[in-house]
């Protein structure tokens, strides 16, 4: 579980994560300026310049658009993890277990984003090297998954259905992590993520199953987007259901 002492934040730093969280779900189609102007009785163009960063909301705004959204203050905070397991004399660090939209789309893991938490050694997260956009950097870094039963099937016997994939957000490149050994990414197919090897082809990205019952698939970036964008991250370890 997250810890109790949450990061102090200030006024405009609760802004900016309001800002971004709203963009964010505005972007992935779940939100609109004139939807949210109609839950909140608040104008579009005075919502529209808070998210061009021309102007702040009030207090009383700001309450308006958390409760019109089902969300708290707490949501905009990061959730802050203990680096060791306290059940344990060995470090470990404990990375929270989020849904797939979660783990693709939002930097900041929020403390109601978490389903549970999944123990790993602190010195396998200390020595992952990190290779990212600038676009991700602010990210946090490690989370993990569940595979559901259906995409295991293609990465089978090398992902189980339901086994934990534990993403590194901050490897988005395709350059191999190993030379000898190719990278196992989650990967942003359509609005869903999938778990595949990926390669370059051309101007669109290769995912290839382990499974060779299951075809190759080729996928293209949007208008505006990178191929980098597509990436997740890098799957660094895959823990299976015993």
């Amino acid at each position: 579980m997250p810890v109790a002492n949450s990061p102090q934040m200030n006024f405009t730093q609760l802004h900016e994560r309001l800002r971004l969280e709203l963009l964010r779900r505005i972007q992935r189609g779940t939100l609109s300026v004139s939807l949210l102007a109609r839950q909140t009785g608040l104008a579009q163009a005075h919502l529209s310049n808070f998210l061009h960063c021309r102007r702040q909301l009030s207090l009383q705004a700001l309450d308006r658009v958390l409760a019109a959204q089902h969300m708290t203050a707490a949501d905009l905070l990061p959730a802050i993890y203990p680096s060791r397991s306290l059940n344990s004399g060995e470090e470990s660090g404990i990375v929270p277990i989020v849904s797939h939209p979660t783990a693709l789309f939002e930097p900041f893991i929020r403390p109601s984003a978490v389903l549970s938490m999944v123990p790993v050694p602190a010195g396998l997260l200390e020595s992952i090297r990190a290779r990212v956009s600038t676009s991700r950097r602010s990210w946090q870094r490690f989370v993990a998954v569940r595979v559901s039963a259906n995409d295991a099937l293609a990465m089978e016997p090398l992902v189980l259905p339901e086994a934990v994939a534990l993403l590194d957000r901050h490897y988005t490149s395709l350059m191999a992590y190993r030379p000898s050994r190719p990278n196992l990414y989650a990967v942003r197919h359509g609005a869903h993520l999938t778990v595949r090897y990926a390669e370059l082809a051309g101007n669109r990205l290769v995912l290839r199953p382990n499974n060779l019952a299951f075809p190759l698939e080729l996928i293209e970036a949007a208008p505006g987007e990178s191929l980098g964008d597509l990436i997740a991250g890098r799957i660094v370890m895959v823990i299976q259901e015993s």
